[in-house]
């Protein structure tokens, strides 16, 4: 138990006087008779009264005890802790271009990065983390935050057709480190999740990555997309929307460059099942100690000594009118 006010304890120390007053009262207050011998009055019985009326001096240095521990405040009191953690500042740079509805994964390649960065996010308690989202041109979709609800909200409300439809590699990075360049932690990192090639935007993915170096910012690159041909979504002349087998092409020399420039991790997902391995990896490399302080509440707690007071006070003016009552 802690006090706000802990000096006012050094009241206690006023029941050592009040109890020496207490002793030299008791023995100057009483009537006296002079007599050769008390001997006929040794083997008298002593009534419990003789013992209990001390009771009433104890009761009122309680209540003036507890009176002082109120007027100290007892608190469950509030602290700051410093702990060592791991954290680190990450932005997901998310493809979010039309391709992204391939039904090689389940429900579709989207869904599945949207389930698995979920699933990410919500176990990097230390982390800043962002998000960045890009098609054919990149945009910053929550800007570096340690709210996780507000990352996890902006995930589910996430849908395609946000951007203009394209696949802007670079422009994504760009965007990505413009988020992490003011940020402090020793370790900045990038995970970004496509599935096609660079075919727009303004910055070339080579010349973000050589930034990113500069920076000292890893890139993890995940190609996202299965061997061979996968379900891609095609608008019919009807303005229907029909899944036409396609090639999956997936500019894996280029996301390998960035990353191995940057040291970071290339990787290829060509399932569900891989792409949480792919980011169980991540989350386990991506890894650095950080002092974290965590912050406690603070709560009078005086209620039960304001109390123990009360009871005393009134057990003594019960005890003095009552069973011992004295008689002028």
């Amino acid at each position: 138990m802690h006090f706000a006010h802990p000096s006012i304890l050094w009241g206690l120390l006023l029941i050592i006087p009040l109890t020496v007053w207490y002793v030299l009262r008791l023995r100057k207050g009483h009537a006296s008779i002079s007599v050769s011998t008390t001997s006929a009055f040794a083997n008298l019985p002593r009534s419990p009264k003789q013992y209990l009326r001390h009771l009433l001096f104890i009761l009122r240095m309680a209540t003036i005890a507890c009176l002082i521990v109120v007027m100290a405040r007892p608190q469950l009191r509030d602290s700051w802790r410093t702990t060592s953690t791991e954290g680190t500042d990450i932005v997901l740079a998310m493809d979010v271009s039309s391709s992204m509805l391939a039904r090689d994964f389940e429900p579709d390649r989207f869904g599945a990065a949207k389930d698995v960065a979920a699933k990410f996010i919500s176990g990097r308690e230390s982390d800043n983390i962002g998000i960045v989202i890009f098609a054919g041109e990149s945009l910053t979709g929550v800007p570096m935050t340690v709210d996780r609800q507000q990352l996890l909200q902006y995930l589910q409300n996430l849908n395609m057709n946000m951007l203009e439809d394209g696949t802007a590699i670079g422009d994504g990075i760009a965007t990505a480190l413009n988020r992490l360049k003011e940020g402090k932690a020793k370790s900045k990192s990038i995970i970004l999740l496509t599935d096609g090639s660079n075919n727009t935007g303004v910055v070339a993915p080579i010349t973000a990555a050589e930034v990113a170096k500069e920076l000292g910012v890893k890139i993890y690159t995940i190609g996202i997309g299965t061997n061979g041909n996968a379900p891609f979504p095609t608008r019919t002349l009807t303005g229907r929307i029909e899944f036409v087998p396609q090639p999956v092409v997936i500019d894996e020399p280029t996301l390998k460059t960035i990353a191995e420039s940057t040291g970071g991790k290339y990787f290829r997902a060509t399932g569900n099942k891989v792409l949480q391995e792919v980011f169980q990896e991540i989350d386990a490399l991506e890894k650095t100690q950080m002092d974290v302080r965590h912050f406690s509440h603070t709560e009078d707690n005086y209620i039960f000594w304001g109390w123990l007071a009360f009871g005393f006070f009134v057990l003594e003016l019960l005890l003095r009118y009552t069973v011992l009552r004295s008689i002028p």
